[in-house]
């Protein structure tokens, strides 16, 4: 993700400008909605968060802090709407297909799959907390620091967080039978 770029792209979108809106979106689509799929753990409601989180990011394009990378701000939005709608659901639903993913192919053996699916299911089996700074360190793979940023914690919590929530996810896996 190009700082200098997202810096010009959005002075470019407070001017008005579609274009420059329509490459920020393509830039972060993909991140933000595997975000919200990893929060979530369903296509539909990940597409939702994540077409509210760019309404959002866009409605309020004049309080982003340039001091700050756009990634970490448009990534807080993201996590905070995922949070939102996991606190509206009335119970948890079931994984309906496997995450979006960067290099999708043909090679994928039903072993990943149900890996994949294994890992889905534990992972909501964790706190929101939890399972946001295992999804942003692991999935998204930033820095501890950027974390503490996008959810507005410090890094130590961080840290603690990313370590419990590391037990946990093994201590369920383990208990699905996946030795990791």
């Amino acid at each position: 993700m190009n700082r200098d770029g997202d810096e010009a792209l959005i002075r470019d979108c407070r001017k008005g400008d579609r274009q420059a809106l329509g490459s920020l979106v393509r830039r972060y689509e993909r991140p933000v909605y595997n975000a919200a799929y990893r929060m979530l753990g369903n296509a539909d409601e990940a597409a939702d968060v994540a077409q509210t989180t760019f309404l959002k990011a866009f409605e309020h394009l004049d309080r982003y802090n340039p001091k700050y990378r756009f990634f970490s701000w448009i990534y807080r939005i993201a996590v905070n709407e995922s949070i939102d709608r996991l606190n509206g659901r009335s119970r948890l639903r079931e994984l309906d297909e496997p995450p979006a993913s960067n290099d999708p192919g043909p090679d994928d053996i039903e072993g990943q799959r149900q890996l994949s699916r294994q890992l889905q299911s534990s992972l909501m089996g964790l706190t929101e907390d939890q399972r946001a700074v295992i999804m942003l360190r692991h999935f998204v793979e930033i820095s501890y620091r950027e974390i503490g940023e996008i959810l507005q914690i410090p890094e130590k919590t961080v840290k603690s967080r990313l370590f419990t929530a590391r037990q946990r996810l093994k201590d369920m896996l383990e208990v699905e039978g996946v030795h990791p």
